[in-house]
C-alpha cells in the first residue's frame, strides 16, 4: 500500500460451496482484477493493478510475464533486483542447467531451467537521493497495466522525494512477437514543478541465481558464470555468461539511447530529437552497464529507449552468441517500428485464437488472459527452436521448468488453429526418442519410455524427493512411475493427424513416436495365460497420491484403470497407424522401426484383453486393491487443516500416507471422460469385454468427484469437462475456478513460481470443444453444444483440415461459417445431423435446449 492508501483491488468472489464432494472453494483473492471501468470490452483486454502490495508482487509479476516463445520475461520493476518482494527473472525456452547439490546426509542431481541475466534493469536516482524503490514511501501513484491485445505492460508511477519533488515515470516494455530476440523497455521521467538533475544506470546483469522457489532453497542454485563483458559502441553494452555445466552460451547487447518526449496530449511532427549524455561504462564480472545523468525541467519529459537483442548458442546460423547479437543490434528496427510489427502478430494470432463471449466480463478478461499466456510461451516456437511445453511457462522457475505431461492439455487449443505449432512442439519429443528409447532398454523393455519430467535432452530429470514444508525435511517422490506421460505423447500425436489429416507428420515423426510407445506399453503388459488377460504393473497414475500399495511405497500400481484403458486405445491407434501408412512410400521410416512378423497382430490382442477391475455400481476401480483402502476422514481433516490439496504432505507430516486411503490429488480414472466421450469409452471398455451403461458412468463420476482434493489447476479442468452434459451449473462452477487458477491465485501462494499453463490451456479449451461438443474423429467434425445457463453466445475460429471455420453459438442456434477457398469439402455432424460444408458456406444448425438436470 503506498502513503496515499492506493491498494490492490480485490474483486474476485469466494465461492460458498466446499466440501470434498463439491466444488472446491476459492480461496479470498490476492491478486487484483481488472478495475471496472466505463469500457466493459477494453476491460476485457487489460489485467489492470493500482498500488503497490509487496505481498503480491510476486503474483503480479508472474501475470504480467511477457515472452514470445524464445523468451520470456517476469513482470518486475526494473529497479528491483531479486528479493524477498521482487524476483526479475528472465528464461530461455530449452535452456537448461543439471547441478548437483550435497545436503548433509545425502546428496543429489538436479536440472533447471536457468534464470538468465536480467535486462530489465534500469535504475534511476533524483538528484542526491538514494536509488528509487518501488516501495519508497513518497510513492503517491502507482498504476500497472498489461494490455493482452497488444502484448504491451505500462507502469506509472508518481512519487515525491525528499525535497518534496513530485515526478512521474512512465514506462511501458515489449518482448517482440515479430523479432524473437529482442524486446524493449522505454522509460519517460517528467518533472512537476521542479528542474534538477537525475542519474540513470542502464544494465545487464548476469549476476543472478534461481531463487524462485522456496521448496529449491536448499538446492545449488548458480547457474552462470561469466565470459565476455564489453562496451560495444558508445550506446551499448553487451554480456556473455555461460552455463555452469550444460555449456550454453547466453549474449545480452543493451542499446540505450534517450530522447526529447512530447508531454502529455502534444502533437509535435517529426521524429523525436535524441539527446547526447555523457556515459560511464560499468562494468564488473557478471555485470555491465552505463550510467549518465538527465537534465529534467518542467514541461519538457525525456524517454530512454532500451532495446536488447539476445541469443545463444543454441541458435541456428550463429558464428556464436556475442557475435550474432552484435550484428543484430546493428540493423535492429527503431522501437517505434518493432511496436508496429509486434502488434500486427498479435492482431494475428488473436484473429486466430480469441473466444468471444458476450456479457461475463470476469470470465472474457479470464480467458483472455489464459489465452495470452499460452500464446505468448508457444505461439513463436518453430521447428528451429528446440522448445517444450513447459508446465510454468517461460514465467518463473516453479516444477523446474520441466516438460511433463501437461502438454496434453495444451495441444487441442493450438492444434485447432496452428496445427503447425503443435507440429513444431512435438517434435521435441520427436528428437528425444533416442532418449526414451535407450531409457527402455536399461530397464529391460522394448520401445521408447518418456520421462516423466524432461528437460535438455530428455533423461529422465524427475526429483527423487520432495521438500514438506510441514516437516521441513525431505520425502520420498517416485513419481517417476507415471510411464502414462508416453500415452499422453502418443495421444496426442494421433488427435493432430485427425484434425490435420497430416500424413506427412505421420511418415517423418508421429508413426514413429506413436509406435515406438506402443512397444513399451506392449512389453510392460505381462501375459495371465489362465484368464487369457494381460496386467500392466509398477506405474502410478495420475493421481499422483497413490505411488503403492499400503506400507510399499514406490512399488507402483496393479491394473491402474487409466493407464490400462489408455493402452488399449493406444494398441488400436498402432494397428489405424500401420493400416494407414501401408502401401505408402514411407521405407526410411520401416527401416528405422523393424516391424516384425505377427507383431502388430499382438497389439491387436493386448488392446482387447487388458485386465480392469470394478467397484460396486460398476465403477471402474482406480488399481487393483483400491476396494480395501478404507475411506477417508473428510469432515475432520478439513475441520483441523482447512485446504486438503497437498493431503500427501499432510500425513506425511503425521507418518501416514495417501496410499492407504481412497484419496486423489487430481482426476484418474475420470481423466478418461476428459480424453474421451462416454460413448468412446464404452466402446473401449465393450473392446476390452466389460460393460459400461449409463448410470455406471454417472456413479463414477460421483464416486471419484466426492474423493479428490483437487490439489492441482488441473483438476478443476477435468471436473468441469466431466460434469458438462449433466450438471452444467457445476461444471461452470469448476471452469470458473480454473479461469482464475492464476489470476486468483487459488492455490494460495503458487503462482509467483510461475503460472499453470495446462491448467490456462485447458480452461480455454473447455470453451473451445467442451462446451459446444466438438470432437474430431472418423474424418467427421462432431458438434453436440450444451451451453451452461450462466454462458450467453459465444464465438470462436478454428481450423480443420486445412479449412478456416467461423462457429457463433448460442443457446437455439449453430452458425459454422466456412472461409472461402481451395479446400475440399467436409463433413460435419451436429447432433447427429449430418452435413457436407464447402468454402465459403454458411450454415445454421437449430439447437433443441436439453432439459436440465
Amino acid at each position: 500500500m503506498t502513503a496515499e492508501g492506493c491498494a490492490m483491488v480485490p474483486t474476485v468472489r469466494p465461492s460458498n460451496t466446499a466440501g470434498a464432494s463439491t466444488v472446491p472453494r476459492r480461496p479470498p483473492s490476492t491478486v487484483a482484477d481488472a478495475v471496472a471501468g466505463d469500457d466493459a470490452a477494453a476491460d476485457a483486454w487489460v489485467l489492470r493493478f493500482e498500488g503497490f502490495d509487496p505481498a503480491t508482487e510476486g503474483v503480479r509479476e508472474a501475470l504480467c510475464a511477457l515472452g514470445n516463445g524464445y523468451w520470456g520475461t517476469r513482470g518486475a520493476s526494473p529497479e528491483a533486483s531479486a528479493d524477498a518482494v521482487h524476483y526479475p527473472g528472465t528464461y530461455l525456452a530449452g535452456v537448461y542447467n543439471p547441478v548437483h547439490t550435497e545436503l548433509g546426509s545425502h546428496s543429489r542431481d538436479d536440472e533447471h531451467m536457468v534464470n538468465a541475466p536480467n535486462w530489465l534493469a534500469l535504475s534511476f536516482r533524483i538528484g542526491t537521493a538514494d536509488w528509487f524503490r518501488p516501495e519508497d514511501p513518497g510513492v503517491l501513484d502507482y498504476r500497472q497495466e498489461l494490455d493482452l491485445r497488444r502484448g504491451l505492460l505500462t507502469r506509472v508511477i508518481r512519487f515525491r522525494d525528499a525535497d518534496r519533488h513530485t515526478t512521474t515515470v512512465t514506462s511501458r516494455r515489449f518482448v517482440s512477437q515479430s523479432d524473437p530476440h529482442v524486446a524493449v523497455l522505454e522509460t519517460t521521467f517528467e518533472a512537476q514543478g521542479w528542474s534538477g538533475p537525475v542519474t540513470v544506470r542502464s544494465a545487464v546483469d548476469g549476476r543472478v541465481a534461481n531463487r524462485n522457489v522456496a521448496a529449491d532453497a536448499a538446492l545449488t542454485n548458480r547457474h552462470l558464470m561469466p565470459r565476455t563483458r564489453t562496451e560495444v559502441d558508445d550506446r551499448t553494452v553487451l554480456l556473455e555468461m555461460e552455463t555452469t555445466v550444460s555449456g550454453v552460451h547466453i549474449a545480452m547487447a543493451a542499446r540505450t539511447r534517450v530522447f526529447e518526449a512530447d508531454p502529455a496530449g502534444a502533437d509535435r511532427p517529426g521524429p523525436p530529437r535524441e539527446i547526447t549524455v555523457a556515459r560511464r561504462f560499468l562494468s564488473e564480472p557478471g555485470f555491465v552497464a552505463h550510467e549518465f545523468e538527465l537534465l529534467l525541467e518542467p514541461g519538457r519529459p525525456v524517454r530512454v529507449e532500451k532495446t536488447v537483442i539476445v541469443g545463444t548458442s543454441r541458435d541456428r546460423a550463429v558464428v556464436s552468441a556475442p557475435f550474432a547479437v552484435t550484428a543484430w543490434m546493428r540493423r535492429v528496427a527503431d522501437p517505434a517500428d518493432l511496436l508496429v510489427a509486434h502488434e500486427r502478430e498479435w492482431r494475428g494470432l488473436w484473429d486466430e485464437f480469441a473466444v468471444n463471449l458476450d456479457d461475463n466480463e470476469h470470465q472474457s478478461l479470464a480467458l483472455n488472459l489464459n489465452t495470452f499466456h499460452v500464446l505468448q510461451t508457444l505461439a513463436g516456437v518453430d521447428a528451429d527452436l528446440d522448445a517444450g511445453v513447459p508446465a510454468r511457462g517461460l514465467t518463473g522457475e516453479g516444477y523446474r521448468g520441466h516438460v511433463f505431461w501437461d502438454e496434453v492439455f495444451v495441444y487441442p487449443v493450438l492444434t485447432l488453429r496452428r496445427p503447425d505449432l503443435s507440429r513444431a512442439l512435438i517434435g521435441y519429443r520427436y528428437r528425444r526418442l533416442a532418449q526414451a528409447r535407450a531409457a527402455a532398454t536399461a530397464a529391460g523393455l522394448e520401445g521408447a519410455m518418456f520421462p516423466w519430467q524432461s528437460g535438455i535432452d530428455g533423461r529422465e530429470v524427475t526429483p527423487a524427493e520432495l521438500f514438506n514444508p510441514r516437516t521441513n525435511e525431505w520425502m520420498p517422490d517416485h513419481s517417476h512411475n507415471q510411464r502414462h506421460v508416453g500415452l499422453a505423447v502418443a495421444y496426442s500425436v494421433w488427435t493432430y493427424y485427425q484434425a490435420t489429416g497430416d500424413v506427412d507428420f505421420l511418415i517423418h515423426q508421429g508413426a514413429e513416436l506413436l509406435l515406438e510407445v506402443t512397444r513399451f506399453f506392449a512389453a510392460l503388459a505381462t501375459y495371465d495365460e489362465s484368464a487369457d488377460r494381460f496386467d500392466i504393473s509398477g506405474v502410478m497414475g495420475p493421481d499422483e497420491f497413490h505411488d503403492g500399495a499400503p506400507g510399499a511405497p514406490g512399488t507402483g500400481l496393479r491394473n491402474n484403470t487409466y493407464t490400462n484403458v489408455m493402452t488399449a486405445w493406444l494398441m488400436a491407434r498402432a494397428v489405424d497407424t500401420v493400416a494407414v501408412l501401408n502401401g505408402r512410400s514411407c521405407r526410411p521410416l520401416w527401416n528405422r522401426l523393424g516391424l516384425r512378423p505377427g507383431e502388430v497382430d499382438r497389439w491387436r490382442h493386448i488392446g482387447s484383453r487388458l485386465r480392469l477391475s470394478f467397484l460396486p455400481g460398476g465403477v471402474p476401480s482406480q488399481f487393483d486393491g483400491y476396494e480395501a483402502l478404507p475411506e477417508f476422514d473428510w469432515a475432520g481433516y478439513r475441520a483441523r487443516y482447512g485446504d486438503l490439496g497437498r493431503l500427501d504432505l499432510i500425513l506425511n507430516a503425521e507418518g501416514d500416507s495417501t496410499n492407504n486411503y481412497r484419496v486423489s490429488k487430481q482426476a484418474d480414472v475420470l481423466m478418461l471422460l476428459y480424453l474421451f466421450s462416454a460413448e468412446e469409452l464404452r466402446r473401449l471398455l465393450h473392446g476390452l469385454g466389460y460393460p459400461l451403461p449409463p448410470e455406471a458412468v454417472v456413479a463414477t463420476v460421483d464416486f471419484y468427484g466426492s474423493r479428490s482434493t483437487h490439489g492441482s489447476t488441473l483438476s478443476n479442468v477435468v471436473h468441469s469437462w466431466v460434469e458438462a452434459r449433466r450438471d452444467r451449473e457445476r461444471s461452470w462452477q469448476f471452469l470458473t475456478r480454473a479461469l482464475d487458477s492464476d489470476l486468483a491465485d487459488i492455490q494460495g501462494g503458487t503462482t509467483h513460481e510461475g503460472i499453470h499453463l495446462g491448467a490456462m490451456a485447458g480452461s480455454v479449451d473447455m470453451m473451445v470443444r467442451c462446451y459446444s461438443g466438438l470432437e474430431i474423429r472418423d474424418d467427421i467434425l462432431w458438434l453436440h453444444p450444451v451451453l451452461p445457463a450462466e454462458l450467453g453466445a459465444f464465438s470462436f475460429s478454428i481450423n480443420y483440415r486445412d479449412h478456416p471455420i467461423r462457429l457463433e453459438l448460442t443457446p437455439t442456434n449453430l452458425r459454422v461459417t466456412l472461409s472461402t477457398g481451395g479446400a475440399p469439402p467436409i463433413r460435419v455432424r451436429v447432433d447427429g445431423q449430418d452435413a457436407w460444408l464447402s468454402p465459403g458456406q454458411v450454415r445454421d444448425f437449430p439447437l433443441v435446449p436439453e432439459q436440465r438436470p
